[in-house]
């Protein structure tokens, strides 16, 4: 008798970042995470979830998210850590079905996600190295930290599940060509490609970052990993409305 083959199923992936939620925003996501729930099977936020870093601001988004039938995975951004209070933005989020990664992972379905929010220190070439002043050092210092606890995330999945689809959520890029549009000068703010590489060891199917909000929709890391920026104003600037990016894996 002939061995029936196992019917693979398919994830939809909703993704945007730096949705910078504001005190006064009450009531104006409650839309769009509707709409997003009846075309997807999971929400990604890729940082910048508050506009001002503001713990206030979260209570507001997490009310808002109340109106998100699916489950929600996101990562802090810059903003977020601007006036110190990140890990009461942190508790204000996390809820059964809100996940906010940092070094950690969520598995969902036959997708396993793992997320940190990243650094900068620039790409390629233009990536700064381990030397010079302390201060400097301290910069670079930074973005191993988080390339390695993203590694660290993905080789956790790795080492418990089979056959796992694997997703990456950041706030910083990974690679420079989704950061293209902006000034040049601040690419080394914008993210590193010390971020690739976990990416490219560890067989990630796509991972999606924001906070270069003039920068470019998509491309794919050395190994062929895809990468998209989901920055807010990247999707307004490419025509996506609702204002997500869709992705079956």
């Amino acid at each position: 008798m002939e061995k029936q083959k196992k019917q693979e199923t398919k994830t939809r992936i909703a993704a945007i970042g730096d949705i910078h939620v504001r005190e006064t925003d009450a009531g104006k996501w409650t839309d769009f995470f509707k709409e997003v729930s009846s075309q997807a099977d999971v929400l990604l936020l890729c940082g910048d979830l508050t506009d001002t870093g503001r713990e206030a601001e979260a209570e507001i988004l997490a009310k808002e998210l109340k109106a998100c039938s699916i489950p929600v995975i996101g990562v802090l951004g810059n903003h977020d850590y601007d006036k110190d209070e990140q890990e009461a933005i942190r508790k204000a989020l996390i809820s059964e079905d809100v996940h906010i990664l940092d070094g950690s992972s969520v598995v969902i379905g036959d997708v396993g996600f793992a997320g940190v929010k990243g650094f900068g220190g620039g790409f390629d070439k233009g990536m700064l190295s381990m030397f010079g002043e302390p201060m400097m050092k301290a910069f670079v210092q930074e973005a191993v930290d988080e390339s390695l606890k993203l590694d660290g995330a993905l080789a956790r999945l790795d080492s418990d599940y089979n056959d796992l689809k694997k997703i990456v959520l950041l706030h910083y890029a990974p690679i420079k060509a989704t950061v293209v549009g902006e000034p040049e000068q601040i690419f080394p703010f914008l993210g590193s490609s010390r971020l690739a590489e976990p990416l490219n060891r560890r067989g990630v199917i796509a991972a999606f970052h924001g906070h270069a909000h003039i920068g470019s929709l998509e491309s794919e890391t050395s190994y062929g990993v895809k990468v998209f920026n989901v920055s807010k104003p990247v999707l307004i600037q490419e025509g996506y409305d609702p204002c997500f990016y869709l992705l079956e894996v």
